[in-house]
């Protein structure tokens, strides 16, 4: 009979070990379940951030381009702009605020991601070939010297390197001078 009792309480121990485990796995199982639905919703909550991110890009955009269209059209606004180190003709003025716009632009693109760090270089590679964009970039040397430690002080750099490149190259065949960046 004791033989009986020690098998009972045996089975009765097991059974118990059982069950806490079944216990156990459903708790886990739970717990897993909560912890994918917690992280699916991070990841839609941090894909909102980063359309957000791009739709407040793009209207900060179209405001840079209205405030610039005014200046282009008005000279009087335009002379609010007027920041460049050397004294600039009316005309001048206009086609460095288009400049600005062009370059505002290509940055935007890349910005949000239409662009690659790569179509970017070869994009500027572009604009940077007519002697008004490249005036402009000289023009605002001091103003892209206070942006440190930014993106666009960085890509400011990829461009003041391109243009060195450019007027050192040795050939007529502007779209194959200069190294692309590896993209970030």
């Amino acid at each position: 009979m004791a033989t009986q009792n020690l098998g009972l309480r045996l089975r009765s121990a097991a059974a118990a070990g059982l069950g806490l485990a079944a216990g156990a796995l459903a708790a886990m199982a739970a717990q897993r379940h909560s912890l994918d639905a917690i992280n699916e919703r991070l990841e839609h909550l941090e894909e909102q951030a980063h359309t957000q991110q791009r739709a407040n890009l793009a209207m900060q955009q179209r405001q840079h381009w209205e405030l610039l269209s005014k200046a282009i059209d008005d000279p009087e606004l335009a002379e609010v702009l007027d920041l460049f180190e050397v004294p600039v003709t009316v005309q001048k003025r206009r086609q460095y605020l288009f400049a600005n716009a062009l370059y505002t632009n290509l940055l935007c693109y890349y910005r949000i991601g239409n662009y690659s760090r790569d179509e970017f270089f070869k994009h500027a590679r572009g604009i940077f070939q007519n002697a008004i964009v490249r005036d402009y970039w000289h023009a605002t040397r001091q103003q892209r010297a206070s942006l440190t430690g930014t993106e666009e002080a960085e890509l400011g750099r990829l461009i003041d390197d391109l243009l060195l490149q450019l007027d050192e190259a040795d050939t007529d065949e502007w779209w194959v001078v200069g190294e692309p960046p590896l993209d970030a």
